[in-house]
């Protein structure tokens, strides 16, 4: 897996989001950010993560996507439990997936940052394949931009945001790192 010079990997899935927008000019990236997401909460597979981060989400095909209509996200990687990559955001763009944020002293996340969500939820773990590939994912983001920090969505927006949760092994995947 390569990055082109616009941030976009190659042999992964690609499902371009339009929700993004250009970093405030000369922000490095500086922080990956991790998350959890599964929609409807707790089910797996299907089409409903990108059609939400590419909004065409039918916000009438479950209750629980009624608090969703008008909402615009993204992220640039989605990590499927079979270990698939999905990038929807080039890495060189800004990718909506910190809302607001605080890291270290610097609101903001998303102007400095890279959003990986794990299809998961906080109470089931995530799978052997998921942490291979971001492993992996991880490494190469780290070859190529300064990143100097790794961290959840609640280390970013603490008591607004709990993911990854508490069943994100952060000692597997630093071991592994």
């Amino acid at each position: 897996m390569k990055l082109d010079a616009t941030g976009w990997a190659s042999g992964v899935r690609r499902i371009a989001s339009p929700n993004c927008d250009a970093r405030p000019p000369g922000t490095a990236i500086a922080l990956l950010v991790i998350h959890n997401i599964s929609l409807p909460p707790g089910k797996f597979g299907g089409k409903a993560i990108a059609q939400l981060f590419t909004n065409a989400l039918d916000t009438e095909a479950h209750p629980y996507y009624a608090q969703l209509h008008g909402v615009r996200v993204s992220a640039h990687f989605l990590i499927r439990r079979n270990g698939e990559i999905v990038q929807f955001v080039p890495c060189g763009k800004r990718a909506w997936h910190a809302g607001a944020s605080l890291w270290r002293g610097r609101s903001g996340c998303n102007d400095f940052s890279i959003g990986v969500e794990l299809e998961g939820t906080d109470h089931v773990p995530f799978s052997d394949p998921q942490y291979t590939a971001l492993v992996r994912l991880t490494r190469l983001l780290q070859r190529t931009y300064p990143i100097c920090a790794l961290a959840g969505h609640a280390d970013i927006a603490p008591g607004r945001k709990t993911d990854p949760g508490p069943c994100f092994d952060w000692q597997r995947y630093f071991a592994a790192l």
